[in-house]
């Protein structure tokens, strides 16, 4: 009997707390016929509790005042110094970002893309071994091979130096490697935070949550932030490496800064519960054209904000629309949109990795590509190795880059960091990059989709069903 009880009120949970319908009549349809076992794997992978002890850990510091829209905002409240006049068919995404996020668009700010380790570490490491005061960063993947132990030496000088140096690892991101790069920083005197880590005495039930977030700050100054983690597997040219991977790193400086370490120094809270008194406030002088803003993600949010915001850029889509992404698993809303995109005449192009590290993420996106592919969307795959670059291009202006990938577990089960950029001279960077890329890609057909075998259909849409929590 007390199962039954225990499985109902799980279910009850579900029916109230679930907003997708499918998701509630599953987790209930599994609570009421397996009770026990139900319940538990609800409460380990379906039940969404941060949201309540994110708001205990957090505070609610200022970010800025009313801007009206299609007006990019200043460094800080009020500093007019890098205001800036956005393209009048960015005012409604402009206007959208501020409602969901809160934040400025502050423009003065310069994005510079880095292609893979061999050009995003030098530049990293540098950068640690050049700061003054402060050297904050924050990971998924910190592996302890020869790039990971280089970054474990830079930031362990940096706190030899007497500089504030702050670390926060996913709690099961960093178990891809061993020796933990937790237990050698802690060795090396750096403050180290594990995000939700796994534990057996007072077991963890936020194991599903993970912070997949990129950021290093320099001196509240300097940023760099994308898809990249640490480790050796991003060193694209070490070619006896069979997990080398392809990626983008950004380096950036301006005002937005400011935004990113405020992100950081939450999310250090939230990691070590002990709140975090924010620099004092200050703004950063313009250094480039770019117009940028951060775009926090996670399942302590009311708001699925990086949804709203490719929701919000679809609609704005013009002339051309980009997405490269390493997982593709779009629900729904988003498959429509995209076809909503390109039946309005809008060139869509999708470039993915031709060999995922995720076999069954492949086969859920082959799942569903057919639908894209018979409304005009244009579904490139890249050649190996595996390609983990992520960005969207919107027209000749805007784009969004981050850590977020295009499926569930990053719109609403990852803590995610997004970075919107208003720059012309930097989308055009970026689609010179993506048209190399298209150069050496072979597109998707229609026949090459709806002529696989029926026993491979099977385990593909196999694999769709799962697909929110691959």
């Amino acid at each position: 009997m007390t199962g039954w009880a225990v499985g109902i009120l799980a279910a009850l949970h579900a029916l109230l707390w679930k907003r997708d319908p499918r998701a509630a009549l599953g987790w209930i349809s599994f609570c009421l016929l397996v009770p026990w076992l139900g319940a538990l794997a609800y409460a380990l992978l379906g039940v969404n509790r941060l949201k309540t002890h994110a708001q205990q850990l957090g505070e609610d510091w200022p970010i800025c005042d009313d801007i009206a829209p299609g007006h990019a905002g200043a460094g800080s409240a009020g500093d007019p110094t890098c205001a800036v006049d956005l393209p009048p068919e960015l005012a409604a995404l402009d206007h959208l970002g501020q409602r969901v996020t809160g934040l400025p668009l502050v423009g003065g700010n310069r994005v510079q893309p880095l292609h893979d380790g061999e050009q995003a570490y030098p530049a990293m490491l540098d950068a640690i071994g050049r700061a003054a005061r402060t050297v904050w960063l924050s990971t998924y993947i910190f592996d302890t091979d020869g790039t990971g132990r280089a970054f474990i030496d830079a930031l362990a000088a940096a706190a030899a130096r007497g500089l504030d140096v702050r670390v926060i690892v996913d709690g099961i991101g960093e178990k891809y490697s061993r020796p933990r790069a937790a237990k050698l920083l802690r060795a090396r005197s750096v403050q180290v935070a594990r995000f939700l880590p796994p534990r057996l005495l007072k077991p963890n039930l936020h194991m599903n949550l993970r912070n997949h977030r990129k950021l290093l700050l320099l001196d509240g100054e300097l940023a760099f932030t994308g898809g990249m983690n640490i480790g050796d597997r991003h060193l694209a040219g070490r070619l006896d490496n069979p997990r080398r991977v392809i990626d983008l790193q950004f380096r950036v400086e301006g005002p937005v800064v400011l935004q990113m370490e405020q992100i950081f120094l939450e999310d250090w809270a939230f990691a070590t519960g002990t709140a975090v008194t924010p620099p004092r406030a200050r703004s950063l002088p313009p250094v480039g054209p770019a117009a940028c803003r951060s775009v926090t993600d996670g399942p302590d949010e009311d708001l699925d904000r990086l949804n709203w915001i490719l929701h919000g850029a679809f609609a704005a889509a013009r002339r051309r629309l980009v997405i490269m992404t390493p997982y593709f698993i779009p629900d729904r809303p988003l498959i429509a949109a995209l076809v909503g995109v390109a039946l309005r005449g809008v060139r869509v192009d999708i470039v993915l990795p031709g060999l995922n590290n995720l076999p069954y993420c492949h086969w859920a996106t082959r799942h569903l590509l057919w639908e894209l592919l018979a409304h005009g969307v244009k579904v490139w795959y890249q050649p190996p190795p595996f390609v983990h670059s992520k960005l969207l291009l919107l027209d000749d202006a805007y784009a969004l880059i981050g850590s977020a990938n295009i499926d569930s577990r990053s719109l609403r089960l990852n803590f995610e960091l997004g970075l919107e950029v208003v720059d012309r001279d930097f989308n055009a960077e970026l689609s010179d990059h993506v048209e190399r890329c298209l150069a050496v890609s072979r597109p998707v057909t229609q026949a090459e989709v709806d002529g696989r075998p029926f026993l491979v259909r099977v385990r593909d849409g196999l694999a769709r069903l799962a697909s929110p929590y691959l």
